[in-house]
C-alpha cells in the first residue's frame, strides 16, 4: 500500500527539514566585548602622588630668633654694615650699643644697602620703658617693606606703641599703615622687646608699567598673626589714596618719625631672600 509519506520525493525531505530547523530558537551568540567605560578602573597605587625633585635645601634652624643658616644677617648687634642714611646713602649713623641700635632723629632713617624682592623678614624692635606722648606721637616709627623713594615713599609696617595708647586703628603697630588694621593687638609694654615676623611678596608690573600682580604681606607680631596676605592698594600714604608705580627691587627702610617721644630701638635683624 503506498502511503502519503511515500509520495514525498526527496527535495520535499529536505525543504521540510529546513523548514523545521528555521522555526526553532536561534543559536545563541558570543557575549560582546565589554566597552573600556565598563571596565574596572585600575588600581590607583601611592606611588601615583608621590615625586622627590626638586628636593628642598637644607637649612639649619635658628635658635630663640636668631637666623637661620641661609639667612642674611642685616643687623647683628655690633655694626651698620648692612645700612646706610636715606638722605644721602653715606654710611648709618645711628648710636649702637649693648647689641642694640637706636633711632637717631637728628640724622633721618636708614636703608639697607641691598635691595630686596621677595622674602622673609625678622625685625625686634623695642619702645622705651617711661614713653612719653599719645596716640600717633608715642614711639611712631616704621619698617618700610620697599623702600621707593626718599621720606616716607614706600610700603610701611607701622611701629608704634600700641599698649593701651589709643589711635586710628590702620595706624596702629602691625598695621599696613592708612591700608589694613591689624588682626589683633599683640603689643607687649614699653620696655619689652617686640618681634615682626613678615613674609613680603613686591609687586609685578608689565612692560607697559602697568600693575600685573599687587604686592602681599603676611605678618606676624610677637607670634600672633595681624596680616594674612593681604593685598595693598599701592605704597602708604599719609594723606590720599594709594596707587601703583612701577619699580624693581627695593631696599628696607627704618623710620626716623618726627614726633617728640624718645627714639625706639632695634635689634636682631636678618632675612631671607625667597625664590
Amino acid at each position: 500500500m503506498r502511503t502519503r509519506f511515500s509520495t514525498l520525493s526527496l527535495p520535499g525531505l529536505c525543504a521540510l527539514a529546513l523548514a523545521g530547523c528555521s522555526a526553532g530558537p536561534a543559536p545563541q551568540s558570543a557575549p560582546a566585548p565589554a566597552t573600556a567605560a565598563a571596565r574596572p578602573a585600575q588600581q590607583a597605587r601611592p606611588e601615583d602622588t608621590e615625586f622627590y625633585t626638586p628636593v628642598p635645601p637644607i637649612v639649619t634652624p635658628g635658635t630663640n630668633g636668631s637666623a637661620p643658616s641661609d639667612a642674611v644677617v642685616l643687623f647683628n648687634g655690633s655694626d651698620l654694615g648692612e645700612w646706610v642714611l636715606m638722605k644721602d646713602k653715606s654710611p648709618a649713623t645711628w648710636p649702637v650699643a649693648d647689641g642694640v641700635m637706636t633711632v637717631n632723629k637728628a640724622v633721618g632713617g636708614i636703608e639697607t644697602k641691598r635691595q630686596f624682592t621677595d622674602y622673609q623678614l625678622h625685625i625686634e624692635w623695642r619702645i622705651p620703658e617711661g614713653i612719653t606722648g599719645t596716640g600717633q606721637a608715642r614711639g611712631n616709627s616704621g619698617v618700610f617693606l620697599a623702600s621707593t623713594g626718599n621720606g616716607d615713599a614706600g610700603y610701611e609696617l607701622q611701629v608704634l606703641d600700641s599698649y593701651e595708647n589709643k589711635t586710628y586703628t590702620n595706624g596702629q603697630a602691625g598695621s599696613i599703615y592708612k591700608q589694613s588694621p591689624p588682626l589683633a593687638n599683640a603689643m607687649r609694654k614699653p620696655g619689652e622687646w617686640q618681634v615682626y615676623d613678615v613674609i613680603w611678596t613686591a609687586p609685578r608690573f608689565n612692560a607697559d608699567g602697568s600693575l600685573k600682580t599687587p604686592a602681599y604681606v603676611t605678618a606676624l607680631h610677637n607670634g600672633v598673626l595681624v596680616q594674612n596676605h593681604f593685598a595693598l592698594r599701592g605704597p602708604t600714604q599719609y594723606i590720599g589714596q594709594p596707587h601703583y608705580t612701577p619699580h624693581g627691587p627695593a631696599p628696607i627702610k627704618l623710620q626716623s618719625h618726627g614726633d617728640p617721644s624718645p627714639p625706639i630701638s632695634f635689634r636682631n635683624i636678618w632675612i631671607r631672600t625667597l625664590n
